[in-house]
């Protein structure tokens, strides 16, 4: 066999994702909300560049949600913000069976939601396209043996920041501190990005509290968000 041929047997690298796909019944509700309403909201990925335009039928500003739960905060933003297109992005398919509704009873034209990893959605943005970026809190993996399956380690924050026009920003709200350290010094150190606070930002009047915040401040954590922007050059 040549050298060739034995190399591409080889098993491919596998990443670490941040996430755990869990087995689990689908509800008959959620399975009918895919079936009905994933046709008309949600985009399917197949690793080819996403043209946003065409995904939303327009040209506007648009914000990338990681990870957005039971979709509820989404749909409150999408709701207050209608001249902004929103690509909402998740891996469980119950959530977005309930984003699906939220979508189709409040009318909210300017949402998208793709089911994949965030990792691989966000390689298929062209440089430049978004208008922000939403994460929040994203699982934390608390022990240090899963640090390694954080989400927004440098190679990724670097990665959205580079999704991102000149003046457009990175959101992340999160209630375990150690992490939100660390997400803090990875974009300090990423010189696409500059900070819109000394340190940790308020809490923007327009980030409803999410179902997780909710949980986090019942157990005493303090909650941390971080806003960066953007620059026209790097530093």
């Amino acid at each position: 066999m040549a050298r060739g041929a034995a190399l591409s047997d080889a098993p491919p690298h596998r990443r670490i994702r941040s996430f755990v796909l869990r087995g689990g019944r689908q509800s008959p509700a959620a399975a009918r909300a895919l079936e009905l309403l994933a046709p008309r909201y949600a985009l399917a990925f197949d690793g080819r560049p996403i043209d946003l335009r065409a995904a939303f039928g327009r040209m506007a500003p648009t914000v990338l949600e990681i990870g957005f739960g039971v979709g509820t905060t989404t749909a409150e933003i999408a709701a207050a913000h209608p001249r902004v297109d929103f690509l909402a992005v998740d891996v469980y398919a119950q959530g977005v069976a309930n984003l699906l509704r939220l979508i189709d009873a409040r009318g909210l034209g300017n949402v998208r939601i793709v089911q994949h990893d965030a990792v691989d959605v966000v390689d298929a943005i062209a440089p430049g396209a978004l208008g922000g970026v939403h994460v929040y809190f994203p699982d934390p993996w608390p022990k240090k043996r899963h640090h390694k399956r954080r989400l927004l380690q440098p190679a990724f924050v670097h990665a959205l920041a580079a999704r991102l026009a000149p003046g457009g920003y990175l959101h992340v709200a999160t209630d375990w501190q150690p992490y939100a350290d660390e997400v803090l010094a990875a974009c300090v150190a990423e010189p696409l990005l500059v900070n819109t606070a000394q340190g940790f930002a308020p809490r923007p009047a327009w980030r409803p509290q999410t179902k997780f915040e909710a949980r986090g401040l019942a157990l005493g954590h303090t909650v941390s968000d971080i806003l960066f922007e953007r620059r026209d050059v790097p530093a």
